[in-house]
């Protein structure tokens, strides 16, 4: 009986998974339909949509704004997010619950909203219709993943390490990347990993702050579903799909590295 809940079990998370999944997968076949349109059965197999993608000035000019742009917040924001992680495991750390609160609060609190706030806060001080406005507004979004990965490593950290290493002279900055770094590496990766992902997807805000020139490859998508509907979308979205599953392959590795290192640290 055991066994059979246990494969019952195993069979219901199966077919939720490809209930959740299945929307997606029907995206990756249509992007190698040889006609403009979206049609099954297919009359014939093409590359045209990812040449178009790979090769024509609109999208490629898109792709290399949205990397540009993750880039920077993902800079921006594991700095950011490993300073407040590093602050908030401190034990004597006053009003720990609050500060993580308002630290993860852009995750809550719905991205229309946030994006209408950032738009006329923006629009007061002139940043507006600039790199550096979504830069800052896709920083503010990325850096709670930061902030939970890298408190999340933090967990049982024994913080009699970084006093030894102090009482025997070492610097702050020597302590930090001697001992700290390489301990909570797999979970700073895994939150750069988050924030790269979190602003490379992006819409939302990027159609509030951000003008024709720093159009990212997500708003092309979206302004193409709108204004037409062309075939390359799939094609977009196909390689948005293969870089989500190799992100989250890479942070699940990750995960095993963490538990492997916390599990010899804690022997």
């Amino acid at each position: 009986m055991e066994k059979g809940w246990f494969y019952l079990h195993r069979l219901i998370c199966g077919a939720v998974l490809l209930f959740l999944i299945a929307p997606i997968l029907v995206i990756v076949p249509l992007s190698f339909n040889s006609v403009p349109f979206f049609s099954y059965p297919m009359p014939g197999l093409s590359l045209r949509w990812y040449q178009e993608f790979f090769l024509t000035g609109r999208w490629q000019g898109a792709l290399h704004n949205s990397i540009f742009v993750a880039v920077s917040v993902t800079l921006l924001s594991t700095i950011l997010g490993t300073l407040a992680a590093l602050g908030l495991s401190r034990p004597n750390f006053p009003c720990r619950t609050a500060v993580m609160s308002i630290l993860i609060s852009p995750i809550v609190v719905p991205v229309v909203i946030t994006a209408v706030g950032v738009y006329f806060f923006y629009a007061d001080v002139g940043l507006l219709n600039t790199y550096a406005a979504l830069i800052l507004a896709h920083t503010t979004l990325a850096t709670p993943f930061v902030v939970i990965t890298v408190t999340a490593t933090l967990t049982g950290f024994d913080h009699s390490l970084t006093r030894a290493a102090a009482g025997l002279g070492a610097p702050p900055l020597t302590v930090f990347f001697k001992i700290t770094l390489p301990l909570i590496l797999p979970g700073l990766i895994s939150g750069a990993l988050f924030a790269f992902g979190t602003s490379f997807d992006e819409v939302v805000v990027a159609l509030f702050v951000s003008s024709a020139e720093q159009r990212t490859l997500p708003r092309v998508m979206f302004s193409g579903i709108r204004e037409e509907i062309s075939p390359t979308i799939t094609a977009a979205a196909t390689v948005l799909f293969l870089f989500s599953i190799t992100m989250l392959t890479t942070v699940e590795l990750l995960r095993r590295r963490s538990e492997h290192l916390r599990g010899i640290r804690n022997v």
